[in-house]
């Protein structure tokens, strides 16, 4: 590729802090360099770390992987244009203790696999606790498929990047519904593939839950990736997390896998609290028969794990067209007194109780 050809992908990589303009026409781009099948890319940023550096530079990668042929080598570095003042820069343990050392309690809200509803319950969890009178944020860590933008009707809406108190910016959570909400969904254009290996995921998501004002919480979510890979044992590691919900559904496959999720948290090297199982699409009720339950994918088998565990059955969230429509629409089935609603209320309140 020649020099401008590199320069047209690279128009967009687009930084949402600063007017959405591109990094080309910001003047980060210090280097570029192309050879046989390799082409390499410096930004530079100035010496406040950019909360926002980590997406810029896995965007930066996943433009050149759509402009390039196939099996070209990628290199994206980046480097500081200006240097550090002479006091001691702020690092991101400061930032654990600077932006969530109010924050009560901090929760995963996990699962083995993929498919069981883990974000839709963490979202209307959330807005449940908000509900009841706590104060609540919500971090989407799933890297590879944010949603929590599209569950809450934030769409569209870019978090504004402040100055800390020690010159390091903080990004601004998007409020609605008496949440704070934070995704990485903010900062990728409409789908747009996040193309990001498991460190450089890691690092992103670091930066996505330790650089923001949080302010005083009592709750704040994690809605964490499906599995049990590095990003899982990453977040538990570097963020003071007290543990964990488990959300799973009834039929035979979908616990073999959530049980691998129970055993990664009750670990030796990790030892962290299970609050509770939460059983997703326990039974289906046609909405224009309520008081009927059809247990299309099994019956109990959240009971059945949550007894063979140890662990507390704090929740059985039924089938209803409802919540997907909800969803879809931006609406927290959550917000609603429908029984599903009132299902996620229920959730909520035996979640504070044993957080206490």
């Amino acid at each position: 590729m020649t020099d401008n050809e590199i320069l047209s992908a690279l128009r967009e990589v687009r930084h949402p802090g600063m007017g959405d303009r591109d990094i080309v026409d910001l003047g980060m781009v210090q280097e570029i360099a192309s050879g046989d099948n390799h082409v390499k890319v410096v930004l530079g940023f100035p010496k406040h770390r950019d909360p926002l550096a980590e997406y810029l530079i896995g965007s930066t990668r996943a433009s050149l992987i759509r402009h390039t042929p196939q099996g070209t080598e990628i290199e994206v570095k980046a480097v500081v244009r200006e240097e550090a003042p002479a006091k001691k820069k702020q690092n991101v343990n400061d930032l654990t203790l600077e932006e969530i050392n109010n924050v009560r309690h901090i929760i995963g809200v996990a699962s083995g696999k993929g498919g069981v509803g883990k974000s839709t319950v963490a979202v209307n969890l959330a807005v449940a606790l908000a509900r009841l009178g706590y104060r609540v944020g919500l971090a989407d860590a799933d890297v590879y498929g944010p949603s929590v933008p599209l569950m809450t009707d934030t769409e569209g809406a870019v978090p504004d990047a402040v100055e800390g108190e020690n010159g390091n910016e903080v990004i601004l959570p998007i409020e609605k519904y008496g949440v704070k909400w934070m995704s990485i969904g903010y900062f990728a254009q409409a789908g747009q593939a996040l193309i990001w290996r498991g460190p450089m995921a890691c690092n992103a998501l670091k930066q996505m839950i330790l650089q923001v004002r949080w302010g005083t919480l009592d709750f704040l979510l994690i809605d964490m990736p499906p599995g049990t890979g590095d990003i899982h044992i990453s977040l538990v590691n570097d963020i003071p997390m007290e543990g964990a919900v488990i959300v799973t559904t009834p039929q035979a496959v979908a616990l073999a896998d959530v049980e691998k999720g129970v055993d990664m948290f009750r670990n030796d090297k990790i030892n962290r609290k299970i609050f509770g199982l939460v059983e997703n699409m326990a039974w289906f009720t046609p909405e224009e028969l309520p008081e009927n339950k059809y247990y299309i994918f099994g019956k109990e088998g959240g009971k059945k794990m949550a007894e063979k565990y140890g662990i507390p059955l704090i929740g059985q969230i039924p089938i209803v067209q409802s919540i997907r429509e909800s969803g879809d629409a931006g609406e927290p089935a959550a917000l609603s007194s429908r029984p599903d609603g009132l299902a996620f209320l229920d959730l909520a309140g035996k979640l504070a109780e044993i957080a206490g």
